[in-house]
């Protein structure tokens, strides 16, 4: 391997590897004790038995994360998501979408016959 190849593939380990630093930040129970708000439209676990509300638990960590991000900066809109979000810090988004994330989900999909 030359030099500049083995160059790029660490430099795209290490990308990897702080990546995965920088989101591993959620503690899923603080989360828990943090989505007592959310459970009223979530469900306490996520899986919320209204049909207009998601259903959170099971989604990808880095998904609800995000989701919360783009509700709080407006980039998503939902007045009562923004509101909920707008009065959350990054530390308690990550700690949610860790809790909700590590949930079973009672999501059923159709299977295809």
């Amino acid at each position: 391997m030359t030099m500049p190849k083995m160059t790029k593939v660490a430099l795209f380990a290490v990308s990897i590897l702080v990546s995965g630093i920088a989101f591993a930040g959620g503690d899923a129970e603080a989360g828990k004790a943090a989505s007592a708000t959310c459970a009223a439209c979530h469900g306490a676990d996520g899986n919320s038995t209204i049909p207009t509300n998601p259903k959170l638990a099971g989604q990808y960590e880095s998904y609800l994360l995000q989701a919360l991000k783009a509700y709080k900066s407006g980039e998503r809109q939902n007045a009562i998501m923004s509101g909920f979000a707008s009065a959350l810090t990054e530390q308690q988004m990550a700690d949610l979408a860790a809790y909700f994330s590590s949930q079973e989900s009672t999501l059923q999909t159709v299977l295809e016959r």
